[in-house]
């Protein structure tokens, strides 16, 4: 039997048991990982926290074969906040649903948690919307569907947010209204999809995130058949 010592944000936990649980845990070392904890759902059980949403913290796993189950937990940090505002709540838990459809277990995935923890950070501090457009852009790219938004993919014109343009699904770019056959997407949108990125002076509307996410959500869904329900949830609620 041997101990793990990782670095890993909780994505998600189901109940196992009477009193425990099992997580799916995303580590900067090993990737995604499925581990077990017991008691936590007891009274005054010393590792509850490490089974609450979005804990960041230092687990100690041990480990038989690929079975592992949590024995310590040290947390770095909680984001709290992002649990007593509904909103930052479901952009997080969107965060989490993501990460979680786009990685593999046990392949390791160190740079798809630093921009986890980074997008948790920013909605804590600020704008959650327009952090988790930034973050949805960033892991779509690390799992090899980025977005092209900077210039027409067909005859390489400048996009402007005075016009309408096109997005294709199944190369993942824009194109100007007239070069491509792809759906419609307005220019608030693609503004907020630039400013996201800081590659954008123009003002961000509610309308336009709004616009942005239902965009990246029907990307999402479309490469990868994941049917992210908190995205779903966060758009109704904005």
């Amino acid at each position: 039997m041997n101990d793990v010592k990782v670095n890993a944000l909780m994505l998600r936990a189901v109940d196992y048991l009477e009193y425990d649980k099992i997580l799916t845990l995303l580590t900067a070392e090993h990737g995604k990982l499925t581990v077990g904890i017991k008691g936590v759902r007891k009274a005054g059980a010393k590792l509850k926290f490490a089974a609450q949403p979005f804990c960041f913290a230092e687990y100690i796993l041990a480990g038989r074969g690929e079975r592992y189950t949590v024995t310590q937990a040290s947390e770095c940090e909680s984001f709290y906040d992002l649990r007593c505002d509904i909103n930052k709540f479901y952009a997080a838990c969107t965060v989490c649903e993501t990460a979680a459809a786009l990685t593999y277990e046990g392949d390791g995935s160190g740079e798809i948690f630093s921009i986890c923890v980074k997008a948790l950070t920013d909605m804590c501090n600020g704008d959650e919307g327009l952090a988790l457009i930034r973050f949805l852009l960033a892991s779509l790219r690390l799992a090899g569907y980025g977005i092209n938004n900077e210039r027409c993919a067909e005859c390489g014109a400048a996009l402007s947010v005075e016009e309408n343009m096109r997005f294709d699904m199944d190369t993942g770019a824009f194109t100007c209204w007239g070069c491509g056959t792809g759906a419609g997407v307005s220019g608030v949108t693609y503004a907020a999809l630039c400013a996201a990125e800081g590659r954008s002076g123009e003002e961000v509307t509610a309308d336009g995130k709004k616009r942005a996410l239902r965009l990246l959500r029907e990307y999402l869904a479309y490469k990868t058949d994941a049917e992210c329900r908190s995205l779903s949830e966060y758009i109704a609620l904005i």
